[in-house]
């Protein structure tokens, strides 16, 4: 019987040794890292920006109330109050959203942080010990 050979030897692919399956992890880990270290400053920055805003909508809520209640023949502002009001709940969940965003990006940043220190521990052989 004639001996039937794999027409595709080129197709099999053997598997990735150690080194190279740690290089392609490295160089994944290189790239993400920046990425989510910008996207967790950012994210920073958009809450601080939300809380200040929220401060300037509470600030002008208050100061629209003032003007309301020491006016003789009082302007109804209230609409406005309650505009403000929606306003400044719906900063308050964005910025929930953001603080809950921050701190999935922390833990990423902490898991790539960890397994960054893992793979290069396994890379890095033992140091011997101090000649005795």
């Amino acid at each position: 019987m004639a001996e039937v050979k794999d027409p595709s030897p080129v197709m099999r692919e053997k598997p990735l040794d150690t080194s190279n399956r740690d290089a392609i992890a490295e160089g994944i880990v290189g790239l993400l890292k920046p990425c989510v270290l910008e996207i967790d400053e950012r994210v920073k920055c958009v809450r601080e920006s939300q809380v200040d805003l929220r401060q300037q909508i509470d600030s002008l809520a208050d100061d629209l109330k003032r003007i309301s209640d020491s006016q003789q023949v009082p302007a109804d502002l209230d609409p406005y109050v309650k505009k403000l009001s929606n306003a400044r709940r719906r900063v308050m969940l964005v910025n929930n959203i953001l603080q809950n965003v921050q701190d999935r990006l922390g833990k990423l940043h902490y898991n790539v942080s960890k397994e960054t220190a893992r793979r290069k521990a396994l890379l890095d052989p033992p140091s011997p010990g101090p000649p005795k």
